[in-house]
């Protein structure tokens, strides 16, 4: 096997997002199998990369870019403004990127979600140029199309559906497409005549979590008292994770008739509960995107209206164990050993890695039958959950032979 000098490149990695998650297993995975690989997005998190910040999706030409392709021209006087403002942010990556990959000799990409969400335009039109350019083989890696997700939506004109039609996604030889899931396999076909591999999101079921030193202040530190039922909900707040559904379980949860039950019974692990115990709903996602602050003003004033005890403890939580800000911050696995229950009331998933991390800290798991989990659940013959990283699973996909 070619050892490749490979890049994996999105808008951010070493975040919460499951994006960001499933690269650092993409990641692993690699290099076992004898690549080198860079990481190179927008926002590095607490990953180690190239940064190149104009890759970030939260700018705000990247914010204007999407919104204008997307909704309408409502920034733009006209096509060729919009397409002026386009060619100017990509010539910008186009630029960097080239000088990244000859300084490093890359000779593989991994785009993950670029030609897919459009979350900023100019990203997709400047690297399937450079994959043009410089005969780069690439896998796209997406793990959702902007169709799937944006609702009510209208290429604004020519320019937007020009790059669509060329670039999100490109029906390019130099170009394979992995999708998550059978149903984004099936769309892609019947939208764009392109084949796909489904490459279903992997979990480690090896890797401990556990109560351990660096752990161990974890509840004081977030505010869980002794005796308390944490409900987790471990994924970013945006709209259609449908958190207010979560808020609704725990306040039923809540309610005197139930309390007077565990009271009376307890738990089901032995643990005494008591007038003085909550019953708390624990949120470690965070809430940075840019088109959601109103969604979580509306959610905090919904958790005050209900009455439910919840802690936002996003600034200690992140992808990895780390120190910013001058506290330690604890992985998000750190979280799912403190907890008792999960909450996964997403209403849409391309995968859905919540469900994946519930059943690893195996942990019983409220969730909404979201389209994906529908299909696979009901079907006669469904796909079994490889219960390893280790499977290696890309060496034994169609896209093995690239690597």
């Amino acid at each position: 096997m070619k050892q490749r000098k490979m890049a994996i490149l999105h808008y951010q990695v070493g975040e919460m997002d499951g994006v960001s998650l499933e690269i650092e297993k993409w990641k692993l995975i690699f290099e076992g199998m004898g690549h080198q690989v860079t990481l190179v997005a927008g926002h590095l998190g607490t990953s180690e990369g190239v940064l190149i910040e104009e890759l970030y999706h939260h700018t705000p030409v990247g914010e204007r870019l999407r919104h204008n392709m997307l909704w309408g021209l409502d920034d733009y006087e006209n096509d060729a403004a919009y397409r002026a403002d386009l060619e100017a942010a990509s010539t910008v990556i186009e630029e960097k990127f080239s000088k990244f990959i000859e300084e490093n000799q890359i000779d593989f990409l991994v785009a993950e979600n670029i030609f897919s969400v459009m979350a900023n335009p100019a990203v997709a039109l400047a690297i399937g140029r450079i994959i043009e350019r410089y005969k780069l083989q690439c896998i796209a890696h997406s793990h959702d199309y902007f169709w799937e997700k944006i609702g009510d939506y209208s290429l604004s004109g020519p320019t937007a559906i020009e790059l669509a039609q060329k670039y999100v996604p490109p029906r390019n030889l130099l170009v394979h497409h992995a999708v998550i899931n059978q149903q984004s396999k099936k769309q892609l076909c019947e939208r764009k005549g392109i084949d796909s591999v489904v490459v279903p999101n992997i979990f480690d079921f090896d890797e401990k979590w556990v109560v351990d030193e660096y752990n161990s202040d974890y509840p004081e530190t977030v505010g869980i008292r002794p005796g308390d039922i944490v409900f987790l909900l471990a994924t970013r707040i945006v709209q259609r994770k449908a958190i207010e559904l979560a808020v609704d379980f725990v306040k039923a949860l809540n309610a005197p008739e139930r309390r007077a039950q565990l009271e009376e019974k307890g738990l089901s692990d032995g643990r005494k509960f008591s007038k003085e115990n909550r019953i708390i709903l624990v949120l470690a996602g965070y809430s940075r995107d840019g088109d959601t602050q109103e969604y979580f003003e509306n959610l905090k004033r919904k958790i005050e209206r209900e009455g439910v005890e919840a802690l936002f403890i996003e600034e200690w939580i992140g992808g990895d164990r780390d120190f910013k800000n001058g506290h330690k911050v604890y992985s998000l696995w750190d979280s799912y050993v403190y907890a008792d229950f999960v909450t996964y009331p997403s209403i849409w998933e391309g995968w859905g890695n919540q469900l994946l991390e519930a059943l690893k800290a195996k942990l019983p798991i409220m969730l909404f039958e979201y389209p994906v989990y529908a299909r696979v659940h009901t079907r006669k013959h469904s796909t079994t959950v490889q219960p390893a990283l280790s499977l290696m699973f890309l060496q034994e996909s169609p896209l093995a032979q690239l690597l």
